[in-house]
């Protein structure tokens, strides 16, 4: 089976893999995702393990993510199915981090157990927000109680790096309402936190109700809500090391940090991206039609985009100006850096410029100043 037709593998040190089935489709969520029936979920694990079969056996991952979607809102033996799949096709000897994105409840012991068992080693807990009455906003399907539950039964089996991800600047969320959330986050000692500032995507609920006038964007809100997030975390000794991601100290996310860095990627799954080079392509949005294909031999692949060297520079720059390292000064005018310097938002180290503090607050705008 063809991934694209003029490469090799045998470099790729990093795996996506989606899962596109949810429990329940929330609002805002503009990744791919859709509520199958039992035979549709079998159908993609099938899929899934056949597009696996297919990709070379000089991948050499360093990291691995499932992401969604939900993959935990499969079964147990079907995530089983699936992990002990990848244990057989590819080579883990150089596996650093394996990631899987957890719904809270959608996790049970069992579960976690198999997860942890069959090689899973870091977890990144959907929680968005401690509040109820903003999670039913947010159209989860938990409660801030088996958020919690869920937490605790991923540290119960021996997981030593769980990540929880928040939102922040939600239609109606008091200062109250985050610095309540941030707290209690804190007060659990995740290894990682990532702090999401919601935006309304196309075809999604919530962009239809902003249309509508429903709900409305506060920059000014949004730069308040970013500044409690960095100074409680980082008061709480948490590393402010991308825009949205916070980590204690040695527990950065290597296969985030990978795709900001412009490294090759493959992606497994209905939607999914890769990026070799500078060739990127994307398996078909429809899951019915990725299983389709691969069961009669066929690509998956919907769509190939040939990259410029100017298309990789902007993204490089627009990816690493959101981290801690920042990028080469090279990469700007130098009338560009100075002028930012100048404005006390963006800082020279050596050879490389990064944002300030006050720079992390209106990242967007210096990025599109520089680009």
């Amino acid at each position: 089976m063809k991934k694209a037709e003029t490469h090799q593998l045998d470099a790729i040190r990093h795996l996506y893999v989606h899962f596109p089935f949810c429990a329940r489709i929330c609002p805002y969520c503009a990744f791919y995702k859709t509520r199958g029936n039992a035979a549709e979920v079998g159908r993609f694990c099938e899929a899934l393990v056949c597009e696996l079969q297919g990709t070379t056996a000089d991948l050499l991952p360093s990291t691995i993510y499932f992401g969604g979607g939900t993959p935990t809102a499969l079964k147990t033996s079907q995530l089983e199915v699936i992990l002990s799949a990848f244990h057989q096709r590819l080579d883990l000897s150089e596996l650093k981090e394996w990631t899987i994105e957890a719904n809270p409840g959608s996790v049970s012991a069992r579960k976690a157990n198999v997860l942890k068992k069959l090689g899973i080693n870091r977890t990144s807990l959907g929680v968005q927000s401690w509040d109820n009455d903003l999670l039913q906003l947010l159209g989860r399907e938990h409660n801030a109680a088996q958020a919690e539950e869920s937490f605790r039964i991923f540290r119960s089996v021996g997981f030593s790096n769980i990540s929880i991800d928040l939102m922040f600047a939600l239609p109606g969320q008091t200062e109250k309402q985050w610095r309540d959330s941030l707290q209690k986050t804190i007060a659990l000692q995740p290894e990682h936190i990532s702090t999401y500032c919601l935006t309304y995507e196309e075809d999604t609920e919530f962009l239809a109700r902003f249309t509508r006038g429903e709900f409305s964007a506060n920059e000014e809100a949004e730069a308040e809500f970013l500044e409690l997030a960095m100074t409680m975390l980082e008061d709480a000794g948490y590393e402010h090391y991308e825009i949205s991601n916070y980590a204690r100290p040695g527990f950065r996310s290597e296969h985030n940090q990978a795709y900001w860095s412009g490294a090759d990627y493959i992606g497994l799954g209905p939607s999914a991206f890769s990026t070799l080079e500078f060739e990127r392509w994307q398996n078909v949005l429809d899951h019915t039609e990725y299983a389709r294909r691969l069961f009669a031999n066929e690509s998956p692949v919907g769509s190939v985009e040939k990259l410029t060297p100017e298309m990789k520079r902007t993204e490089r720059i627009a990816l690493g100006l959101r981290t801690h390292e920042g990028i080469s000064v090279d990469t700007l005018e130098q009338n560009q850096a100075e002028e930012l310097i100048r404005h006390g938002l963006l800082v020279q180290n050596a050879n490389r410029v990064s944002l300030t503090r006050a720079g992390r607050v209106l990242a967007d705008s210096v990025a599109a100043e520089v680009l």
